[in-house]
């Protein structure tokens, strides 16, 4: 379905959530939380963006004499250090920081190496194209780690590792069952115990960021994407084992990237090919989709990943990954959202047979999004790279909006102390072991 993108709105959010607070607080026997997220001292975004992006950005050549740091910033860089490092830091390395990649191959090809180099991107995500065996997935971590030498941070190393269908380790790994398979045995432990487990198969990999856990409730029987990826048709069994899975992963170190906010479960589209559309009410949401979401956020997660889903009852123009009053508005201003946006991937079919890439990823970012996914082209990281340049150059991108973000960004990669040295290839007898026991406990 074709839309005509890029219109400024006038969106008035009302606030459906004390009645949804209400509602999380019976869902949840221990209780509800502040409704603050305090791991980040950076101030939430604008909730509207200041101006259309009506047309793709002309390239922007690195050499052009740019912003780098706002005066905001460096009025706070002497209290807090990591703002000092994002005042110090140049345009396009504060850019590089917000794009999170793929790559092609199973081997460092020469694209790879320029996008990590020179255009310094934040991260990586590797999906099942890129790994073959053990041995060859520690290469090419170590080959990722080496090549971002000089800089500014670390690199998110990525994957969809979620278990049962969206699995990506190699067959070196135990496989791990699907969140229905958990789900169906209503257990909360055994759910944390999941969130451990695939979190120790990615830190062994060399990897520090997975996208799970899925909070998305499998509403929708006729749903082509979420189905057993789901820990069920509730949102108690979501919220509660979902919470307990983050909570898995965040004491094992790595880190979690909760899914697909607002809520994927009643689609009947898949997003990698259209873009879907769920005609809800906020208060209709606010009773099922969004409950497991603001229970997280609630928990103080880091990252929330928005979906290509449009809501015409919220937004009539843009889906929610570049939506205002989606992302500032919903996730940011009404459910107090602080921590890092990531956007599912923005050349799906969703965002690329409905709109043009450049203005897209000028529109996520003015609606407060932090990270910008592009899995697939180099020539697609260059165009949202250039537009994102041309953005504060033209002065459609305030440079205290890419600050927020990239200080959100630093804050993360110091939480979690991620790292580019080297590792070895593990040993994984001890924790195939482990995984088989958990299988055997969770059948019984």
């Amino acid at each position: 379905m074709k839309r005509t993108p890029y219109v400024i709105l006038k969106t008035h959010h009302t606030r459906p959530y004390a009645a949804a607070a209400a509602i999380l607080c019976t869902l949840l026997v221990a209780g509800c939380g502040s409704g603050g997220n305090a791991q980040s001292a950076s101030p939430a975004p604008p909730a509207a963006s200041t101006a259309p992006s009506a047309s793709a950005p002309a390239q922007q050549q690195d050499s052009t004499p740019l912003p780098s740091a706002s005066p905001a910033a460096a009025a706070t860089a002497e209290a807090d250090p990591l703002a000092l490092k994002v005042s110090a830091m140049s345009l396009p390395d504060k850019i590089g920081q917000m794009l999170l990649v793929g790559i092609d191959g199973t081997t460092l090809d020469d694209t790879a190496k320029r996008m990590i180099a020179e255009d310094k991107v934040g991260g990586i995500i590797l999906y099942k194209d890129n790994i073959n065996n053990l041995k060859g997935l520690v290469s090419l971590v170590n080959d990722l780690r080496s090549s971002n030498a000089g800089s500014p941070a670390p690199l998110f190393l990525s994957v969809d590792q979620e278990g049962g269908k969206v699995s990506r380790m190699p067959s070196e790994f135990a496989a791990l069952p699907s969140n229905r398979t958990v789900g169906a045995a209503n257990d909360t432990a055994a759910a944390e115990t999941m969130g451990q487990l695939l979190a120790k198969q990615v830190r062994a990999a060399g990897l520090n960021m997975d996208f799970a856990p899925v909070l998305d409730i499998n509403s929708n029987p006729d749903n082509p994407v979420i189905g057993d990826r789901s820990f069920g048709s509730t949102a108690e069994l979501v919220t509660r084992l979902g919470l307990a899975e983050l909570k898995g992963f965040e004491d094992a170190g790595v880190i979690p990237v909760v899914k697909h906010f607002p809520g994927h479960g009643d689609t009947s589209v898949d997003s990698h090919l259209e873009l879907p559309v769920v005609d809800k009410t906020q208060a209709q949401l606010a009773k099922l989709e969004w409950l497991p979401f603001q229970a997280a956020v609630d928990q103080q997660a880091d990252v929330v990943m928005v979906a290509h889903i449009l809501y015409p009852k919220l937004d009539p123009d843009r889906p929610a990954s570049l939506s205002s009053a989606v992302i500032g508005g919903l996730l940011r201003e009404d459910m107090g959202f602080r921590g890092v946006v990531i956007t599912d991937d923005l050349t799906m079919g969703a965002i690329t047979k409905n709109y043009k890439l450049g203005p897209a990823a000028v529109d996520t970012v003015n609606a407060g999004s932090d990270i910008l996914l592009i899995a697939h082209g180099y020539d697609n990281e260059r165009t949202v790279r250039n537009a994102l340049l041309q953005g504060v150059e033209n002065g459609t991108i305030s440079i205290e909006r890419i600050d927020q973000s990239v200080h959100r960004i630093l804050a993360l990669k110091q939480k979690y102390q991620l790292s580019d040295q080297p590792i070895e290839v593990p040993d994984l007898a001890a924790l195939n072991k482990e995984i088989a026991a958990w299988r055997d406990k969770l059948k019984r």
